[in-house]
């Protein structure tokens, strides 16, 4: 067996003795929800000041190379999957990127929605600053928009990554004082990127893997919280994803969501619904919870 099907089948045997508990917080230390929540709930992204819903209608589930399961969908089929969530389930977070190839999707579903109550996060997997402000030109032809809320550097995986991508920050820094972004962060996939994302003053939010089995995760749960909760301390937006394993928990999605909303260190989440009927027991769940 190789060693990282191990892992992860050991990930997923410990995932099962945690889910089985019938008290989600039993494990981790997580506190119980002082409140109800629900999909809608309008919250703010750290010391962003960006105002949104807590869940995000993710784009890109198995998403690479210009495509996902949901631009699979059909251009009209997935711009009304969007709209749908947007005016009967409230959800008002669009998370896209260029490597799912979603932006026209997105594009046509904010342009006939108020501007100012809707919040787009893109992704560049660009290295190279001149790239990145070509990335930044087109992304806001492709998605109609005279700004974009949130764009984050794609997918890094390098613990030095403040260093050798200075180039492509300062390109966002730039556009941010132009009004062009409204705010810029990384995603991360090794912990050594999060806890250098941790650490470093110019991450204004963080798109972070979360679930409680340590599926598709940076590390284990109990390490990863760790470092998410220096981060929310500083007071960076974070964004949770993988909230399901990749698939891994999608025959047990309630228990992954109310782990995610039990570790009260996300502000908001995003999963990806490839139908009406999943994006409504998205929100059923979360309300549930």
């Amino acid at each position: 067996m190789l060693r990282r099907d191990f892992l992860r089948r050991t990930a997923k045997g410990l995932g099962a003795v945690w889910l089985a508990s019938n008290s989600p917080t039993a494990t981790l230390g997580l506190e119980p929800l002082p409140k109800k929540v629900a999909a809608s709930d309008e919250v703010v992204l750290g010391k962003t000041g960006i105002r949104t819903s807590r869940l995000a209608m993710g784009t890109g589930t198995v998403g690479f190379s210009g495509a996902s399961n949901q631009t699979r969908l059909g251009s009209n089929p997935f711009t009304r999957l969007l709209l749908d969530g947007y005016h009967d389930n409230g959800l008002r977070f669009f998370d896209t990127s260029d490597s799912y190839g979603s932006h026209p999707n997105v594009a046509a579903a904010i342009k006939g929605l108020p501007r100012d109550k809707v919040t787009v996060l893109t992704k560049s997997d660009t290295r190279d600053p001149a790239g990145m402000r070509r990335d930044l030109e087109r992304y806001r032809r492709e998605l109609g928009t005279d700004y974009i809320d949130i764009v984050l550097i794609h997918c890094i995986t390098i613990g030095d990554w403040t260093t050798r991508y200075r180039g492509i920050m300062d390109v966002l820094s730039e556009a941010k004082e132009k009004g062009i972004i409204r705010a810029h962060g990384v995603s991360c996939h090794t912990i050594e990127a999060l806890r250098a994302a941790a650490a470093s003053p110019w991450v204004e939010v963080d798109l972070v893997r979360l679930n409680p089995i340590g599926s598709h995760m940076d590390a284990d749960p109990d390490t990863v919280l760790k470092v998410i909760k220096q981060m929310r301390a500083d007071g960076k937006g974070i964004v949770g994803m993988k909230i399901l394993g990749q698939g891994d928990l999608s025959d047990r999605p309630a228990e992954a969501i109310r782990y995610a909303l039990s570790s009260g260190v996300l502000d908001a989440m995003t999963i990806g619904a490839e139908s009406r009927k999943q994006q409504d027991d998205l929100v059923q769940k979360i309300a549930a919870a």
